[in-house]
This record gives C-alpha cells, structure tokens and sequence, in this order.
C-alpha cells in the first residue's frame, strides 16, 4: 500500500474517478497544464485531455454555474475554486441554485457535482488566502460539507463525494496539503459521508475536531496524557450531514468536551456541536463546553500563529474541563 501525502491522496482520486467514469470531469483556475495554485491536479490534464480537465475564465459565479448545467445534464463536474476565500462571488450559485435543485423540481434535476477548494490559514497567505468559511454552507439544506484531515480519508471521501447524486462542497486543509502522509489503498473505495472518525480513545475528555486541527489536537492530547488526562480525539470530517449519534456518544463517553476549529467563534461550527450536547446530552455533562477557535477578527498575516488554535490553548482548554 503506496504511502501518499493528502495533496497527493487527492490527486489520486481525481485520476481513479476519472479513470472509471467518462463523465467525470476537471475545471477551474489554472488546473490543466499548471496543475492547480498547488499542483493538486498535476498531470491529470496529461493523461485525461483538454476536454476533460480545463482551464475556466477568472469567474467564480460562472465556474459554479457552469457546473450546475453539466451536472444538470448527465456529467459529473468537479470545479475547482482556486481558495475558499474566492467562492464568495459564486454563493448565490450554490446555496440559491444547485443545492436547491433537486427539492426545486420535485427530484427531476439533480446535481451531482463536487466543488473542491484549499481552505484555512497555516501558508502566511493573509486576509484573502486564509478563511475558513464552512459555517456558511453547513446552513444550507441540499448540501454537503466534507473536510478531509488524513490522505485515506482524502482519497474516499472525494471519491464518495463524486459518485454522490447531490452538490458537495469539498474543503481540502491546505496546511495539511504536504504536512501529513499516511498509506493509502490503490484503486477505488469509498469512506461514507455520515460518519465520523474516532482519532484516539480516551476516557478522560472528549475533542472535537476536523481539518488542519486534528493533528493540533493529537497533539494537545499527548501533552495531557503526561499530566493523567486521556483524550477522546473525533474527526467530524462530514460537517453536513453530520453523524449527530456519533457526537451525542462521544460526548456522553466522558462527559467532558473540548471543541475546535480555526474558523471565528462567534457563529462558528462549534456553536452547534455545543448547542446538539446540550439539547440531547446536558445531563451527561460534568464541566461547561469549551470552544478553541480562531478570533472573531480578519484573519492576521504577520500574527498567523497567534491566531490559529495551536496545542497550547487546547491543552489549556482539556485541562479547564477536566479540572472543573
């Protein structure tokens, strides 16, 4: 079993879909010959042709809408926006348009696309290369948010979300790009899009996590583990749909919950992880829910490592549970 990085885990399973099925397609900024900003798409334009992976106009609204019609009309377009931060000017296209499609027309038309997109901080890319926007789009009913934080998971939940028959919003870490490597199976598989993945079992508190903050996390919970605090690490991975039992469990489990993310507090992912244990799991609960996030400001350029959760300020948070 080949050992890939999650840049590289991608980049196989754009080419294992492509290779299975005719109408799956590449487009977007710079992703034919260039490969992609990151080179996430490199040598796909080589092997599949200049009519199945493309480069498109500099128009975020007219990449997304275009792949609404294709994916309207039997293919299964992947569009690529070239950072997460750019996917605003096509935010009518997908929350007004292809996630509503189906319910629209009474399940005449769907729309089987994905939309790829690098999102977070962790490359100094400032204000405009660094946002987390997925609490956006977890609010938007007919549409699915994944977020990968291993190179086997990258690999089978793109793979899930292509043969998905509805729209899917793919956040790819790109701190997480070449920082993280793990073996990953040849071929085809797929991870299910309704589950979470238990990181680490523990007994002690439970953390919350998904994205570029799962390794943050794993490393928090080896530092508490010095201290006699056992750490329960969830990746969520499919922020919606979301497993709600699996959380519900988790956080009964210890009853004690951390929860992070790198996105701004207020209104965050978190704000619903907290609010879905208090409805159904309050009782379970032996300390307040704790949030590690980013700050409710743009994200800084010099003042990235300040602002992104690092291990200390969850550990800081494990040990306030725990300690409660």
């Amino acid at each position: 079993m080949p050992t890939l990085t999650l840049l590289q885990a991608i980049n196989d399973g754009l080419k294992t879909s492509m290779r299975e099925d005719d109408s799956v397609l590449l487009f977007g900024e710079d992703v034919g010959k260039k490969g992609g900003v990151f080179l996430v798409s490199e040598g796909i334009q080589a092997e599949f042709g200049k009519e199945r992976c493309f480069d498109s106009p500099l128009s975020e609204d007219g990449i997304i809408g275009t792949a609404i019609g294709m994916a309207m009309n039997g293919l299964r377009p992947i569009a690529e926006i070239q950072f997460q931060d750019f996917i605003f000017p096509a935010f009518d296209q997908i929350v007004s348009e292809a996630a509503k499609l189906r319910y629209r027309s009474g399940g005449q038309y769907t729309a089987p696309m994905v939309i790829r997109t690098p999102y977070g901080g962790g490359i100094r890319g400032g204000l405009y290369h660094s946002q987390s926007g997925e609490a956006y789009f977890c609010h938007t009913p007919g549409l699915k948010v994944v977020v990968p934080s291993t190179p086997h998971d990258a690999k089978g939940l793109l793979i899930a979300s292509i043969q998905d028959p509805d729209p899917v919003l793919f956040l790819e870490p790109k701190a997480l790009y070449r920082a993280v490597k793990g073996e990953v199976p040849e071929g085809s598989y797929t991870v299910d899009l309704t589950s979470l993945r238990v990181v680490r079992e523990g007994e002690g508190v439970t953390v919350f996590c998904y994205g570029a903050m799962v390794p943050v996390c794993e490393a928090a919970a080896k530092e508490a583990e010095k201290n006699g605090i056992d750490c329960h690490i969830v990746d969520l991975r499919t922020l919606y749909p979301l497993d709600e039992e699996g959380v519900i469990e988790a956080a009964k489990r210890t009853g004690r919950v951390v929860v992070v993310h790198e996105a701004p507090r207020f209104c965050g992912y978190g704000g619903e992880i907290s609010a879905m244990i208090a409805e159904s799991a309050i009782e379970y609960m032996e300390a307040p829910i704790r949030r590690v996030t980013g700050f409710d400001t743009p994200f800084p350029n010099t003042l990235e490592h300040h602002y992104l959760p690092d291990k200390r300020r969850v550990l800081d948070a494990v040990e306030f549970v725990h300690n409660y």
